[in-house]
């Protein structure tokens, strides 16, 4: 009978191979293969929120980054600087989404953090009242 790891051990398994340097696709390949072969492919969004939980205690964060238009290098450094000062992330990564329908502002997702300050949010939140 082969050994199971736990959800935690493969993320954090993971995590530690991705700071080593290894490159994304063959962290996620061997991901990928070892929930196929375990038949866990249901766990994946779950360890995928444990590699970013993990990453982020390491000092590695992953924001996403949503705008109605392309940001920027003065806005991307002072997106870096804000998420710096809010986490202690030393590695920030911003992976941008362009979305008109938010039609101006920016919503920024960290692990277990969103800030959204978007026009449409605040157009949703006015119209609630």
């Amino acid at each position: 009978m082969a050994y199971r790891l736990s959800r935690r051990s493969l993320a954090r398994h993971s995590a530690e191979q991705l700071l080593a340097g290894v490159s994304q696709k063959t962290v996620l390949e061997q991901v990928a293969a070892y929930l196929i072969e375990s038949h866990r492919i249901k766990e994946l969004e779950l360890i995928v929120q444990d590699i970013i939980a993990y990453l982020a205690k390491q000092g590695t964060v992953v924001a996403n980054i949503t705008s109605a238009f392309d940001l920027s290098d003065a806005t991307n450094k002072a997106l870096k600087q804000f998420i710096a000062e809010k986490t202690g992330a030393t590695d920030i990564t911003l992976t941008e989404t362009i979305d008109p329908s938010v039609l101006g502002g920016v919503k920024v997702e960290l692990p277990g953090q969103e800030l959204d300050t978007t026009i449409i949010r605040k157009l949703t939140h006015l119209r609630a009242k």
